[in-house]
């Protein structure tokens, strides 16, 4: 496995010299700075430039999803759907077609393949395995469409990459949680997200490298809650419930089942780390007093709008970073209330939803008019 990545490293670092200078269908690699910098990031000193033939708008642009089956991937299609609509941004949007098309990744790689082969302008994919999607990727360099990623991204240098930092947002969490207990050895749960989920191996990467880095004695059970509140209150409680007694909890999303389960069971309350969801924090306040000192935050759903935008800018030939560093917005308990945590909105809302720098933002009204449906 180590040897076939590093072969495939190889291939990618090949293909990235021979586009230095030249251009890849109709992309070529440029000079920056780019556009609009505030929002459009570079990831790092060195990233490169994309720059795309400016083509006349209005857009066709689609949202190839994968995984579907929680709260924060129904609010990211919610958001882009809502933006799509939003005035200064319908006019430049001729269609938008979105898919979900669950974990199966030969029918991600399938539908959008068939969007190139309907002359779509961009494809955006949150992808279910960042090495599979290279062949698309090079299908729609030749055919002059532009491929972006985010979240989980294509770990293929010719797509333009929207991400966080996803690797430090697990580092954090596991160093939120050794500065909140001195117990030798300690005990974690870590509650994971869907197996192989790229976003889900790098925060584990992220928690694990924390504490190999304090040099503590850790022991960690690992559970699988796919990042949904229903399955990470079972998990969270079955391990409970066989004897497992944690001095602090990970969860990587469906933070506030797993909270919600270890209320429940009432055996101990402990520091916990986990998304942004409101009713996770709204637990993290009630329960603030007992011990639950918890941190929230990690990557607003509202990056699909960002993606869009990109696409766009993209599109009329603006000049893009190859890969864009999206803020992460961490807090910390106890939340303010009608800034941080909103009783009086639904629990499943994802609060961190708005990025100022890029001035994408919505009222709950917006969303909650869209659904996380097929279009």
């Amino acid at each position: 496995m180590r040897l076939l990545r590093s072969k495939a490293a190889l291939a990618a670092a090949l293909t990235t010299a021979l586009i230095s200078t030249a251009t890849m269908g109709q992309m070529a690699t440029v000079a920056g700075p780019g556009a609009d910098p505030d929002c459009f990031k570079p990831w790092a000193a060195d990233t490169k430039y994309f720059q795309w033939p400016a083509k006349q708008g209005p857009y066709r642009i689609a949202l190839v999803n994968g995984f579907i089956a929680n709260d924060w991937r129904v609010q990211m299609i919610k958001v882009a759907k809502a933006y799509a609509e939003q005035a200064g941004v319908a006019e430049d949007i001729k269609e938008f077609k979105v898919i979900s098309v669950g974990e199966d990744i030969a029918a991600q790689i399938a539908a959008a393949n068939n969007f190139i082969d309907q002359g779509f302008d961009a494809i955006i994919v949150n992808a279910n395995n960042s090495s599979a999607f290279s062949g698309v990727v090079a299908k729609a360099n030749a055919a002059g469409v532009i491929v972006l990623s985010f979240d989980n991204v294509i770990d293929d240098p010719n797509n333009i990459q929207i991400n966080v930092d996803q690797v430090g947002i697990g580092r954090m969490s596991g160093e939120f949680l050794l500065a909140q207990t001195d117990a030798d050895p300690a005990s974690f749960l870590f509650v994971r997200g869907p197996a192989g989920q790229p976003v889900d191996i790098m925060r584990a990467d992220g928690f694990t490298a924390a504490i190999a880095a304090s040099g503590r004695t850790v022991n960690v059970t690992e559970v699988v809650g796919n990042w949904a509140p229903g399955d990470a209150q079972k998990v969270t409680a079955d391990a409970i419930a066989a004897g497992g007694v944690y001095d602090g909890i990970y969860v990587e999303g469906g933070s506030q089942g797993a909270a919600q389960a270890m209320i429940d069971a009432g055996k101990f309350i402990v520091p916990m780390a986990g998304e942004d969801e409101n009713a996770f924090r709204m637990l993290c306040n009630e329960f603030q007093d007992e011990g639950m000192a918890c941190q929230s935050g990690g990557t607003g759903p509202a990056q699909s709008a960002v993606t869009i935008k990109t696409a766009i800018a993209a599109l009329k030939g603006e000049v893009i970073p190859a890969v864009i560093a999206l803020p992460t917005s961490i807090s910390y308990s106890p939340y303010a209330v009608g800034e941080q945590v909103f009783p009086d909105l639904p629990g499943s809302l994802f609060t961190g939803n708005n990025f100022p720098a890029c001035n994408i933002g919505f009222t709950v009204e917006e969303i909650s008019r869209q659904t996380g449906d097929n279009s």
